[in-house]
C-alpha cells in the first residue's frame, strides 16, 4: 500500500552502506565520501523518523525540551485500524531494516577499529548513533502502544473500573451468603 515509503525506507540505508563499502573505488577524496555518506545517513534518519514509521507501522517518536531544559522522549502509537492499513510485508521490511542496519554499522565499527582506519571512525559512530536512535525510539513506541492498547481494552471490558463483585455461594443449609465469612 505504501511502495514509495517502503522503497525510501530501504534506499537511504542501503545507499549509505554501499557507498561506505565502495566509496574508495569511485573517489579518492575522503571529504566527498564522508559528506555523501553523512547526507545519506541524515536523509535516512529523517525519512524513517518522520515518514516511513508513520506510514508503515503507525508509530512516531520525538524528543521535547521543556521550559526547565529537561529532555522528554515522546512516543505515539496509532490505534489498530491505522496499523492494519499497511501490509504485513511492509511491517516486516520496516522492522528488519531498522534492526539489521545498526548491526551492520556495528560490524563496520569493529572492522574500522581493527584495521586502524581511524579517520572513518567518526562516520561509523555517527551511523551507529543515528540508526540506534531510530531503533530505540520505535521499540519504545511499540511498547507504549501495547501498554495503551491493554489500558483501552481493560477499560472497554471494565476490568479496572468495575468494583469487585461479591462472591456468592450457597451454604449447606441452602441460605445464600454474599461475601461474608464467619457468621451468617
Amino acid at each position: 500500500r505504501h511502495p514509495l515509503a517502503t522503497f525510501f525506507h530501504l534506499f537511504f540505508r542501503v545507499s549509505a552502506i554501499v557507498t561506505y563499502l565502495f566509496c574508495d573505488w569511485f573517489s579518492n577524496s575522503f571529504v566527498a565520501c564522508f559528506v555523501t555518506i553523512l547526507l545519506l545517513l541524515s536523509f535516512d534518519f529523517w525519512s524513517v523518523k518522520n515518514v516511513t514509521g508513520r506510514l508503515l507501522v503507525g508509530l512516531r517518536w520525538w524528543n521535547q525540551i521543556d521550559e526547565d531544559g529537561k529532555s522528554h522522549w515522546m512516543f505515539e502509537a496509532k490505534r489498530v485500524p491505522t496499523i492494519a492499513a499497511s501490509t504485513e510485508a511492509e511491517t516486516r521490511i520496516f522492522w528488519l531494516g531498522l534492526i539489521i542496519c545498526p548491526v551492520i554499522w556495528t560490524m563496520f565499527f569493529f572492522s574500522t577499529l581493527f584495521s586502524l582506519k581511524l579517520k572513518w571512525l567518526a562516520l561509523v559512530i555517527t551511523g551507529i548513533s543515528l540508526q540506534t536512535a531510530n531503533l530505540y525510539g520505535y521499540i519504545h513506541c511499540k511498547l507504549e502502544g501495547q501498554k495503551t492498547i491493554s489500558r483501552v481494552t481493560s477499560r472497554l471490558f471494565g476490568t479496572t473500573d468495575v468494583p469487585k463483585r461479591q462472591s456468592r455461594r450457597i451454604s449447606e443449609d441452602g441460605a445464600e451468603e454474599h461475601g461474608k465469612t464467619g457468621t451468617r
